[in-house]
């Protein structure tokens, strides 16, 4: 255990993320993705799994050290939901909820067509999977800067 880090960051994400550069993609997914599939054709090559946390807690996790875009329109999507784009299932509901509060301020996610949201997730740095059962709780998360400071 680190003081001031979530327990939830294991060596292998934390280097992961301190590895990623401004602009680079995480995908957090659902325990239903096709991680295996897609992880391969990251950067990172392999998923990492994070089994015992759903995608509201792993989001926590991961924004309680890394930053978001502030440079793009949309730095967070999310997988829309086949044949219904515009609904936002309780699960999606409560990421936004743990990035508006990692961001202090109300920060929208965007929304990706399933099939589009696979073929993004392939490009992305490292695919983290969590235990999360619900359906649509798969979201991309776009790396951001820290100042230099005063």
């Amino acid at each position: 255990m680190l003081k001031g880090l979530d327990p939830l960051l294991t060596g292998e994400v934390l280097h992961v993320l301190r590895s990623m550069g401004h602009g680079d993609d995480l995908v957090v997914c659902d325990a239903n993705f096709p991680s295996e599939t897609v992880a391969r054709q990251t950067v990172w090559g392999t998923p990492i799994r994070m089994d015992g946390a759903d995608s509201a807690r792993v989001v926590r996790a991961v924004l309680s050290v890394m930053p978001l875009d502030s440079f793009v329109p949309v730095a967070a999507e999310r997988m829309e939901v086949v044949g219904d784009p515009v609904t936002v299932p309780e699960v999606q509901r409560e990421v936004q909820a743990e990035i508006d509060a990692a961001e202090g301020r109300p920060t929208p996610m965007g929304g990706i067509e399933r099939f589009a949201f696979y073929e993004r997730a392939k490009t992305a740095y490292a695919v983290l999977v969590t235990g999360e059962r619900r359906f649509y709780g798969c979201f991309v998360l776009k790396k951001g800067v820290i100042p230099p400071e005063a």
